[in-house]
């Protein structure tokens, strides 16, 4: 199995259950392990604060980078498409500004967007093992249809 990129995000927020679920859709070599990080031990086996947490998305790769917030998302794409052209267009200056502001102004009101059953609300006794979240489970189901 090829290591895969993980991507760390708010499990209590329906936006971003819904980014996440549209970021596995376009996974379909099943690179990205989004995981929330309300699951025990999640933050601290990243070494995050439960703070870094609520403010933004984190994306660490196999090769032992990490990212946060709007790069953290173009890690996560460029995974997800198999392609790094997110992270080289997110490397432009100008973009990195935009995105990041953008991010920070989206992370900040994510909860007036239009979201999904958000993913703890969704699995409330997925409290124990943080390598294998429902959340892929289910997507480990559907792959044999």
């Amino acid at each position: 199995m090829t290591a895969a990129t993980v991507l760390v995000f708010d499990g209590h927020c329906g936006f971003c259950t819904r980014a996440v679920a549209w970021l596995l859709r376009l996974d379909r070599r099943h690179r990205l392990i989004p995981l929330p990080y309300q699951l025990p031990g999640v933050p601290q086996r990243y070494g995050l604060a439960p703070d870094d947490c609520r403010t933004a998305a984190w994306t660490f790769t196999p090769d032992g980078r990490w990212f946060r917030g709007a790069g953290a998302i173009n890690a996560a794409l460029a995974t997800a498409v198999g392609n790094r052209l997110p992270l080289w267009i997110y490397r432009l200056p100008v973009i990195r500004w935009a995105q990041d502001a953008a991010y920070d102004w989206i992370a900040r009101n994510r909860r007036l967007f239009p979201g999904v059953t958000p993913w703890c609300s969704a699995h409330p006794d997925a409290g124990g093992d943080a390598d294998t979240p429902p959340l892929l489970e289910g997507r480990v189901r559907r792959r044999g249809r």
